[in-house]
C-alpha cells in the first residue's frame, strides 16, 4: 500500500471530516455523498462505508455490499458490490483513486475471504470513471442495468486475479 495511504471502515470519529468533504455537482449524479453512505449504513447491515485516509487527511470514501441475497447485479452469491466510489475533489487528478483501487483486492479477500469477485456499477457517460475501472482491471462483459439516472455498464473483477499489480 502507498505510504500514509489508509482504507478501513467508518468509524463515528470520521463525521466531521466527511462533513467537509468537497464533491463538485457534476460529479454528484455518478455517485452518493459520504454522508448519505453513512446514512444507508445505518439502514442497511449489509453496508460497510469504508473511508480513504491520506496520512491525516479523509479523501475518499465507498461502501462495500455483502449481503448475497440483495445484489442484483450479478448471481454470483460469492460477489461484493463495490458501491459509491468516491475522491475529495481537492485530492482529485493525483492518482490516489488508482492506488486505492490497487489494494482493494487483497484488502477484500483479507476481511472477506468469501468472496471471490467485486462488482460495480458505472454510468454510461461518466467516462473518466470507466477509463480509471478499466486501468485498474475491472472487465465489461457487457451487461447493463437501467439505474436512475440513465444505463449504468456493470464491471467486474475476479478476486482470484492477484490484485491489480
Amino acid at each position: 500500500m502507498m505510504a500514509g495511504l489508509i482504507i478501513r471502515p467508518f468509524m463515528e470519529t470520521d463525521l466531521e471530516a466527511l462533513s467537509n468533504y468537497c464533491l463538485p455537482i457534476e460529479q454528484a449524479i455518478y455517485t452518493s455523498l459520504p454522508l448519505k453512505v453513512i446514512e444507508d449504513f445505518r439502514k442497511d447491515k449489509y453496508n460497510l462505508p469504508m473511508v480513504i485516509y491520506l496520512d491525516e487527511d479523509l479523501i475518499g470514501c465507498f461502501a462495500l455490499y455483502t449481503d448475497k441475497a440483495g445484489n442484483q447485479y450479478t448471481s454470483n452469491e460469492n460477489a461484493i458490490l463495490l458501491k459509491s466510489f468516491s475522491l475529495d475533489l481537492r485530492h482529485q487528478k493525483k492518482g490516489l483513486a488508482f492506488k486505492t483501487l490497487k489494494v482493494l483486492p487483497d484488502m477484500i479477500k483479507l476481511s472477506h475471504p468469501d468472496k471471490d469477485e467485486i462488482i460495480l456499477t458505472v454510468h454510461h457517460s461518466n467516462v473518466p470513471a470507466i477509463n480509471l475501472y478499466k486501468k485498474v482491471g475491472f472487465i465489461d462483459k457487457g451487461y447493463r442495468f437501467n439505474g436512475e439516472e440513465g444505463e449504468e455498464f456493470i464491471f467486474h473483477f475476479a478476486l482470484d486475479q492477484g490484485g491489480f499489480s
